[in-house]
């Protein structure tokens, strides 16, 4: 019997429905490969060596851990010195990202060494979304009133970085976090990813439920979206300094190791 137009679109369109629920269930429900690798990539305002803690809590449990150095210039710049570092890997390799760089990871997650995505009070758009438009749909974080910007270039003032970056660090060390903050380039902020590797790699999300910086509503919305297994870190937007212990387990989870 052949199906009338009407019939037939509406199959198509609960065909396509439904395979979007299936992928994002095998993000949210996939066992993670046993990974020895581990990529974390940092975000605005920052450097690679914001991850020191968790990587020495990393290397103690015999993981390889590597810290990209984002460019902060463009997205696709960003995405490839990711790709650069996820290439030099020898077998499965967790993708882990703070803030900005969520979209890196949503991105270069689809690298075929990446088994996991780790996602730290980070954003997580979707294919193609804009994510400036996303966040405007929450109130606005107190930090975003603090980028200050010389031309093209971008940083947060020091006001800012101490209240609503690192405000649960101890000011002498959040004073040397910012003297080492990187700029970023205005041009990064239009950035707008192709692909969401977490409709089809294992995602986990560590929500800072203090964050100032984006909001833990958004937060929230962003890691129930892709299914990713989520914890709560009473934190600032800086969990992977104040609370590293934490951040290490939901990465040490993601890797198919034991915590």
């Amino acid at each position: 019997m052949m199906m009338n137009r009407r019939a037939f679109s509406a199959a198509l369109v609960t065909g396509l429905a439904a395979s979007l629920i299936s992928t994002r269930g095998r993000a949210a429900n996939s066992t993670p490969v046993k990974a020895r690798n581990i990529v974390l990539v940092h975000g605005l305002f920052a450097d690679g060596s914001c991850w020191s803690e968790v990587i020495a809590r990393l290397q103690a449990a015999g993981l390889n851990a590597t810290a990209v150095q984002n460019p902060l210039t463009t997205l696709p710049e960003a995405v490839a010195s990711a790709q650069r570092v996820l290439d030099r890997q020898d077998g499965p390799t967790v993708l882990v990202g703070h803030s900005f760089s969520g979209m890196i990871v949503t991105e270069a997650g689809v690298h075929p060494k990446v088994s996991a995505l780790v996602y730290v009070a980070a954003r997580a758009p979707d294919a193609g979304e804009d994510y400036t438009a996303l966040a405007k749909t929450y109130p606005t974080p107190p930090a975003s009133a603090g980028i200050v910007f010389d031309g093209d270039e971008g940083r947060l003032s020091e006001e800012a970085f101490l209240r609503d970056f690192a405000g649960d660090l101890p000011e002498a060390k959040a004073r040397v976090l910012y003297a080492v903050q990187q700029p970023f380039n205005k041009a990064l902020l239009s950035g707008k990813t192709t692909q969401a590797a977490w409709r089809s790699k294992p995602s986990y999300y560590a929500v800072s439920t203090d964050d100032r910086t984006i909001n833990p509503d958004l937060e929230r919305f962003m890691a129930k979206r892709m299914g990713a297994k989520t914890i709560e870190v009473k934190a600032s937007h800086l969990s992977l300094i104040s609370r590293p212990d934490e951040i290490t387990r939901l990465i040490l989870e993601a890797a198919g190791q034991q915590a």
